[in-house]
C-alpha cells in the first residue's frame, strides 16, 4: 500500500472505528472545557522534490515531506515552537478543513488550489491554551512556494522529510521542568529542529496509526527549559 493510500485509509478509519481509541489516547483535561475554542491544523504531506514526478500511488513514506513552521519567539503562547500551520476556526470558515487551509495560506503563502484534503482526525484538546484542535490530513498535489508571510507570527516555514522524522536516531522523549513539575512528551530532534509537546504527540500517533512508526528508545531523553 502506498503512503497516499495509507493516509486515505487512516482518514476513513479515524472518523469511525478509530475515533474512540484516538480520543482515549489523546484525551487530556482542559482547564475550562466549557470555554474551549475550536482550532484546526493542516498536516500537509508532499512528494519530495526527487519523487514529485512519480505516480503518487507508487510513493512510500520515505518519498514524502511535511510542511511545518516555527512560531515567532515573540508570541504570547507556544513561542518559538515547531508546529503545523493552523489556528482558530473563524465564524466564516465552512468547516475545520477550510479553517486549516485558510490559516496555512495566511501563514505560509501556499496556493490552496494544489492541496487535496484527504480527511480529518478526531479533534483533541490542547490544555495549555484551551483549544480543541482538529488535525486535517492533506496531500500537496501541486506544491507551490512557501515563505514567512508575517514575521510577527512565524520565524520560519519549511518542509521536513518524513524519513528523518521516522528515523529512530532522531526520536527522543522531551523532558521539561516548569514550576517544579516535570512534563514529558514524545519528541523529534532533527539537526536543529526540535518538535515536542502537542505537535510531537500528534506526529507520533499519526505515524503509529499509519503503520509507519519504527521502534525507538523512549528512555533517550532531551532535557530543556523555557
Amino acid at each position: 500500500m502506498s503512503a497516499l493510500q495509507d493516509l486515505r485509509r487512516f482518514a476513513g478509519e479515524a472518523g469511525t472505528v478509530l475515533a474512540e481509541e484516538l480520543g482515549a489516547r489523546w484525551r487530556l483535561t482542559l482547564a475550562e472545557p466549557d470555554t474551549a475554542r475550536d482550532a484546526a491544523v493542516l498536516m500537509l504531506f508532499a512528494p519530495t522534490a526527487g519523487s514529485a514526478a512519480h505516480d503518487p500511488d507508487g510513493l512510500g513514506p520515505d518519498d514524502l515531506d511535511l510542511l511545518m513552521l516555527q512560531r515567532a519567539t515573540t508570541l504570547g503562547s507556544h513561542a518559538g515552537e515547531i508546529a503545523f500551520p493552523g489556528g482558530k476556526v473563524e465564524p466564516d470558515d465552512a468547516d475545520e478543513a477550510a479553517a486549516a487551509l485558510r490559516e496555512a495560506v495566511e501563514e505560509t503563502g501556499l496556493d490552496p488550489a494544489g492541496v487535496d484534503v484527504v480527511g480529518v482526525l478526531p479533534s483533541h484538546p490542547l490544555p495549555y491554551s484551551n483549544f480543541m484542535v482538529t488535525p486535517v490530513l492533506a496531500w500537496w498535489r501541486e506544491a507551490s512556494p512557501v515563505f514567512v508571510v508575517d514575521p510577527r507570527e512565524s520565524a520560519q516555514v519549511f518542509r521536513i522529510p518524513v524519513r528523518d522524522l521516522l528515523d529512530p536516531a532522531n526520536r527522543v522523549t522531551a523532558s521539561l521542568e516548569r514550576a517544579g513539575v516535570t512534563f514529558e512528551s514524545p519528541a523529534f530532534l532533527v539537526e536543529d529542529i526540535f518538535i515536542w509537546g502537542f505537535t510531537g504527540k500528534l506526529l507520533e500517533e499519526t505515524f503509529h496509526y499509519l503503520g509507519w512508526a519504527k521502534p525507538w528508545d523512549p528512555e533517550r531523553k532531551h532535557f530543556f527549559t523555557l
